[in-house]
């Protein structure tokens, strides 16, 4: 195994790329997830493609480039193994959660605690 480094500062350590990666998916129930990435935290992990047939994996992956386009206009997932149906780089720590009046609300580089339980 090879391990390259790009340069000592943060951006040069991600070759260009931002640093963090946002996944959004939704359920056929309605319900919403996000996942969310730090290219710099060696512990994080996110799954782009869930296991099945290898002709039906999302190939088009890369870096940095934004993904909105994993729904057709009937609704309907393009790809069957694409766990995430849009994709998005940012440089910001974002974090989203439903406040009190049911509102989607993003913080940007302040961080949110999750509740725990239901």
């Amino acid at each position: 195994m090879s391990n390259y480094v790009f340069g000592s500062d943060e951006q040069g350590l991600l070759g260009g790329s931002p640093k963090y990666f946002y996944g959004l998916r939704r359920t056929d129930e309605g319900e919403l997830y996000l996942g969310k990435l730090n290219q710099l935290n060696e512990e994080d992990i996110i799954e782009i493609n869930i296991p099945g047939p290898v002709e039906e994996n999302f190939v088009d992956f890369e870096p940095g480039v934004d993904f909105v386009d994993g729904r057709n206009a009937n609704h309907e997932l393009e790809y069957d193994n694409l766990k995430y149906e849009q994709l998005r780089w940012d440089n910001r720590s974002l974090y989203y959660y439903i406040n009190d009046d049911g509102q989607l609300v993003v913080r940007i580089n302040r961080k949110y605690t999750y509740p725990t339980g239901i």
